[in-house]
């Protein structure tokens, strides 16, 4: 006789939303690299599979807990902070899971279906002027956060060491043992630059051979949400460009055409940023082959793209 199956405690960690954030699955992109040499591989890491949607959900839940592990974040205070969409989506999740309010700035070009889901999560939302970007969003999260400090957490995703530790402490690590060691180069977009500066630091460390690969929008005026053009932002104090051995960029329109073609030759339905990180790391990985070598391009795939259908691009 089989014994009687136990239920999960809320010890266990597969009852635990927060315990299935990461270990998000390593895939090769072989329909997109169809015309590179076998020996120049590109790897997306699917970030868009985490509960919350996007790769957001590594530093939201780090940041929550290490504001709680020094204090800053106590009972009945209200989580505030600026976003684009993903991180606050994140932080919304994590809040209605927890049982903390959440208030987010947010510039009103969002998508539409990010807004509607933060508001599903029950986020109160303040939205901002569009042409200020998030660098505006940031100013009037801070400055409630400061009038009221007793009433709200502010984590500032922009400038909380928290943020690029959860890349250095679960992206980079699972990265590392996916490709068997054997990665040649990391490509990331810069919002925050989280993910960029945790995963380059631990290669730094324990891959020191493999390049890292900062990229940014072409310039200024972009539709590639959750990306900075530095040049023209407020620079995330977080951010240290000296950790790039390569500065490379990407234009809407093919950051578009790339997250078009991955959901049509791959089956992944990714956003633009995804996008301009698999149009960059083919680019990487074609520069390779070029030179007769092998490569390991692992990239991100950074959100879904059901945050994006009511986009032209996808038509096409």
């Amino acid at each position: 006789m089989l014994p009687s199956p136990t239920a999960p405690t809320e010890q266990t960690p597969s009852a635990d939303l927060l315990a299935q954030i990461g270990e998000t699955p390593l895939l090769r992109l072989r329909s997109v690299a169809a015309s590179l040499p076998d020996r120049a591989q590109v790897y997306g890491k699917a970030e868009h599979t985490n509960p919350g949607g996007s790769v957001k959900d590594r530093p939201a839940r780090a940041m929550i807990r290490a504001g709680r592990e020094r204090g800053a974040f106590g009972a009945g205070q209200t989580l505030v902070d600026a976003t684009s969409g993903n991180t606050g989506i994140a932080y919304a999740m994590i809040g209605a899971a927890r049982g903390f309010d959440v208030h987010l700035f947010v510039p009103e070009n969002a998508s539409p279906e990010r807004l509607a889901t933060l508001r599903a999560y029950g986020a109160d939302l303040t939205l901002t002027d569009a042409m200020e970007g998030t660098d505006g969003a940031r100013r009037q999260a801070r400055a409630l956060a400061e009038a009221q400090p007793g009433r709200f957490f502010y984590p500032d995703q922009y400038g909380n060491d928290a943020n690029w530790r959860a890349h250095y402490d679960t992206t980079a690590p699972e990265l590392i043992e996916q490709t068997n060691g054997a990665l040649t180069d990391f490509v990331a977009g810069l919002g925050t630059t989280g993910t960029f500066i945790g995963v380059a630091r631990r290669l730094a460390e324990e891959a020191p051979a493999a390049r890292t690969h900062a990229l940014q929008p072409d310039g200024p005026l972009h539709a590639l949400e959750g990306l900075k053009h530095l040049p023209t932002a407020d620079v995330p104090a977080i951010y240290d460009a000296s950790l790039a051995d390569a500065h490379r960029t990407c234009t809407t329109e093919a950051a578009h055409a790339t997250a078009r073609r991955l959901a049509r030759k791959e089956g992944l339905l990714v956003g633009p940023s995804a996008g301009a990180n698999v149009a960059a790391a083919l680019r990487v990985a074609e520069e390779r082959a070029a030179r007769g070598e092998r490569a390991c391009v692992v990239t991100i795939l950074c959100d879904t793209g059901t945050r994006y259908l009511n986009e032209d691009f996808w038509g096409a």
